[in-house]
Order: C-alpha cells, then structure tokens, then sequence
C-alpha cells in the first residue's frame, strides 16, 4: 500500500522559512482551504455546505479556471470568503524552470490574489519559493487527507481528518467534481465545533 503521509515533513520548514504551514496559535482554531477551483460541479456545492454551517474558507483558484468561470470566483467573494493564488496553470515547480513558474503564478495574480499562494501540489524550488515569497504569502498546509484521491475514499479521509486536527491546522480539501470532500465537508465541520474548534481566515498580518 502507497504510505500517505497527510503533511510536510519536518525539513520543509527548514527549507521554506516564513511559509505557512499552520496558523501560530494554541487555541483551538483551523483553517479550512480549497484548491484547483473554482467549477461549477463542486464550488457551489462547497459554497452551500459553508453557508449551512456558517464557516469561512480559502479557495486558492486556478487562473485558468478563474477566467474560465468568472461568476464563481465572485460568488466565492460575495460570500465572504477569501481567494488565493494556485497558479495559471497548475504547474509543478519541480518540473517548471524559475522564470517559466514565477510567470505562472504572475499572469494568476490578476484573476485570483497578488497576496496569497499556494503551489500546485505543493511542488516548489528554494530558488522559486525565495523570488516569490518577495511579493506573496506562501501557504503549505498542515493536514492532507487525500481526498481528490477515489481510491483512497471519503470515509478514510474523514477519519483521517478527524484524527490529525490540532490546534492551528491548515487542511487542504480540493475544489473539483472528483473530490470527495463534499460528502464529509459539513460532519466534520459541526463534529470540530462540538470539540471546541473555530475556522478562522489566514491572518493577513503572518
């Protein structure tokens, strides 16, 4: 069976100083965030599932699809929700030279956030992550639990989920059609309420 480790290793710190794995704080406090959107057969679904429940998030948008669907990614921010930057078009960093990735994720800032990024697959260089932590705040995440992965399967990610929060955890869920994270969205929501965890934002001042 293929070992899943739900987040980075503990040399990744060492290699990216300043990116923000999890939100500083020893309170109960999490932070939910969404990749790949926005599309029309996940983002409104993830939308109504927030509302429901009254939690914000971060939807760190594609470029592409941001100009593909323009009318979700302002749905996203009439709800209140904040929106990063996951590139133009989801390239890995290990596979994309320096000038080529920083383009990238440039061409995106117009269409999503000249703030915030998070690289696709959280796949990037020290050499890429230095030029471009210059202008962006750099989110990793804490807690993976696979959920674009339908081998893996909604009831292993769930639990997965549930076992792994800590205090100030950063959990990446996916915002595509193939994600099972809208089927065990809202449980795990009102379940971390219940054991006394809040959803917060990204601190704008990290």
């Amino acid at each position: 069976m293929k070992l899943r480790i739900p987040g980075f290793p503990f040399p990744a710190e060492l290699l990216f100083p300043g990116a923000v794995f999890r939100i500083s704080s020893t309170e109960k406090v999490l932070c939910l965030t969404f990749d790949d959107g926005p599309h029309p057969g996940s983002t409104p679904g993830l939308l109504r599932i927030l509302d429901e429940t009254g939690v914000k998030a971060v939807f760190f948008c594609s470029g592409r699809q941001a100009e593909k669907y323009p009318e979700l990614l302002d749905a996203i921010k009439k709800h209140g929700l904040s929106v990063g930057n996951h590139g133009y078009a989801h390239r890995s960093g290990w596979k994309t030279g320096l000038k080529e990735y920083c383009a990238d994720v440039y061409k995106a800032s117009s269409l999503t956030s000249d703030t915030l990024f998070r690289p696709p697959y959280g796949r990037i260089l020290p050499c890429q992550y230095r030029r471009l932590s210059k202008s962006f705040t750099i989110v990793l995440w804490d807690i993976m639990p696979f959920d674009y992965d339908k081998k893996y399967g909604a009831a292993r990610s769930s639990r997965l989920l549930s076992r792994n929060i800590r205090p100030g955890s950063v959990i990446v869920l996916h915002d595509t059609p193939a994600s099972s994270c809208r089927s065990f969205l809202s449980d795990f929501i009102r379940q971390s309420i219940k054991r006394g965890f809040r959803f917060e934002l990204i601190p704008q001042n990290i």
